[in-house]
C-alpha cells in the first residue's frame, strides 16, 4: 500500500520525507514534519494522529523510540501500524505491527528510515536506504533518489497512484511540499517533474516571504 523514506541532512539539519502509495493523496495523511524536532511517516492502516503525537514527544525531549512507544500505546491497535521516525539529531525509530499488510519491511540507516508494506519484495526497503546513504546533493533530491530506487527494485506489489515530498529547514513552514494526489501511472515520475520545476524557484519563494522588497517577478498577471 505504501513505501517511504524519512531522512535528515547532516550538513543542513533539514528533515524530509518522500512517500508513494497505491492509495489516493498519500501526502495528506502520512508524512508529518516539524522544524527542529523531527519527521514521522505514519502508514499501513494509517492513523494520522500518530504523526503529531510523536512529534510532540520529541519536542518534549523524548528519544525517538520513547515518543513512538508512547504514541502507539496511547492509541491502541498498534498491530496495524507502521511508523518511521527521524529526530532533529538524526536518531531513528521504527515499528511494523504484526498486522502490517503483505510483504513489509522497515530498515534504519544513517540518519534515515525506510519502510513499506504490500511490497513486491522486502529488498525494496533495503535499496531505498542504500540509495539515500550513497546519494549526494540536497535532501529533497536524495529522498527522491531513494524513492525511485525503491520503485526500481519492485516497489509495491501493485501499481502506485500517489506520491509526495516534504522538507523542513530552519523556517516554521515546509520549504518543499509537493504532492501528486492521483496519477493513473508513474506518480513518482510526476513528482520528480514537480521537483525539477520547483527547485529553481525554491529560494525565490523564501526570499518573497522573508523580504518582499527583494521579491522577484515571474511575469504572471498581477505579479508586478
Amino acid at each position: 500500500m505504501t513505501f517511504s523514506i524519512v531522512g535528515r541532512c547532516a550538513e543542513t539539519g533539514q528533515l524530509g520525507i518522500a512517500i508513494s502509495s497505491s492509495s489516493i493523496a498519500v501526502g495528506a495523511r502520512c508524512p508529518w514534519l516539524r522544524t527542529g524536532v523531527g519527521a514521522v511517516s505514519s502508514q499501513n492502516i494509517t492513523l494520522p494522529a500518530l504523526g503529531p503525537q510523536i512529534l510532540d514527544g520529541l519536542d518534549e525531549g523524548l528519544a525517538p523510540h520513547q515518543a513512538l512507544d508512547r504514541a502507539l500505546t496511547r492509541n491502541g491497535y498498534s498491530q496495524y501500524r507502521q511508523v518511521a521516525v527521524v529526530d532533529a539529531q538524526g536518531r531513528t525509530a521504527l515499528f511494523s505491527g504484526n498486522h502490517a499488510l503483505g510483504i513489509n519491511n522497515a530498515v534504519a540507516g544513517e540518519q534515515c528510515v525506510a519502510a513499506g508494506n504490500l511490497l513486491a519484495n522486502s529488498a525494496v526497503i533495503e535499496r531505498m536506504v542504500e540509495a539515500f546513504e550513497n546519494s549526494e546533493g540536497c535532501l529533497a533530491a536524495r529522498l527522491l533518489s531513494a524513492l525511485q530506487a525503491g520503485q526500481d527494485a519492485g516497489g509495491e506489489a501493485g501499481a502506485v497512484h500517489s506520491a509526495a515530498l516534504s522538507v523542513v529547514g530552519e523556517l516554521v513552514w515546509p520549504i518543499v511540499d509537493l504532492r501528486v494526489d492521483w496519477a493513473e501511472e508513474n506518480p513518482i515520475g510526476e513528482l520528480n517533474k514537480l521537483w525539477a520545476a520547483y527547485q529553481p524557484q525554491l529560494q525565490d519563494y523564501l526570499t518573497r516571504a522573508l523580504n518582499p522588497t527583494l521579491a522577484p517577478s515571474y511575469g504572471v498577471p498581477g505579479d508586478e
